[in-house]
């Protein structure tokens, strides 16, 4: 079973910069560390930040969120918050896709 995460929320208007920064910081690790098996988007409406998130092999999210850039990112993520954090976890079984990375073996 693989792991889909859709992380959404608002940021107040002073924390936009900083919290693009920091949530940018996470893809700079990702692209270094170059884990398989993962897809992570972060997408911006405004003040409002989607991230989703991936894992193709299990139901897990350690890929990111062992990573110290996003250990960084959570940190104070409270204080910029200017609602709560929406968050849809599911364990699912892909079916087809198109633009994540190729795991035609474990289908």
């Amino acid at each position: 079973m693989q792991r889909l995460t859709l992380v959404r929320y608002t940021i107040k208007p002073e924390h936009t910069a900083e919290n693009e920064a920091l949530s940018r910081a996470v893809f700079d690790s990702l692209r270094n560390t170059a884990p398989e098996h993962t897809a992570y988007a972060l997408f911006r409406n405004g003040r409002e930040f989607i991230h989703l998130f991936v894992n193709l092999a299990a139901d897990d999210s350690a890929a990111v969120t062992e990573l110290p850039a996003f250990k960084a990112y959570q940190k104070g993520l409270t204080e910029r918050l200017e609602a709560p954090v929406e968050v849809l976890r599911l364990g699912v079984d892909l079916l087809d896709s198109y633009g994540l990375p190729d795991d035609s073996a474990g289908r």
